[in-house]
């Protein structure tokens, strides 16, 4: 049924649900997962009504620290998929536009399953919030899995 699910993660306890489930779920199907991480680009800095450029360093050193955090959550998520026997792959980009990622990762690395954990926010709070998963579900051609 399906093969290859796309967990995307962002090491907080709401992604470990998605990490646990997706796990069960890949060893019942033999499916293989690539778990995908997003980290944010630095801000615009605006200073007295005029953006200003960051030097060279400040972008390496932003590029490095997202690098390493991206690492940190994808080697835990690899160390339990390896620990139960499903096959494990791990992305990472620098976006601001997290559900886009997310949407073109599972498209570039033909998965067939995006398996995503959501807070469930309704009315006011997912306006004022926004939703990613249904963000996500809006644009993906791949069917979604959304836990609660």
């Amino acid at each position: 049924m399906y093969e290859h699910l796309l967990v995307p993660v962002d090491g907080s306890e709401l992604s470990n649900k998605a990490i646990e489930h997706s796990i069960g779920l890949a060893k019942m199907l033999g499916a293989s997962i690539t778990g995908f991480t997003a980290e944010p680009p630095l801000p615009v800095l605006v200073v007295e009504q005029a953006a200003v450029a960051y030097d060279v360093a400040t972008f390496q050193e932003h590029e490095k620290r997202c690098e390493a955090h991206a690492r940190e959550i994808l080697e835990a998520f690899a160390a339990r998929a390896k620990e139960a026997g499903v096959h494990f792959d791990g992305q990472f980009m620098i976006t601001d536009n997290v559900q886009q990622g997310i949407v073109d990762t599972a498209r570039k690395q033909g998965c067939d399953l995006i398996v995503m954990a959501t807070h469930g926010r309704h009315g006011l709070d997912a306006l004022i919030h926004g939703s990613l998963a249904k963000s996500v579900l809006a644009h993906s051609q791949v069917p979604l899995l959304i836990l609660h």
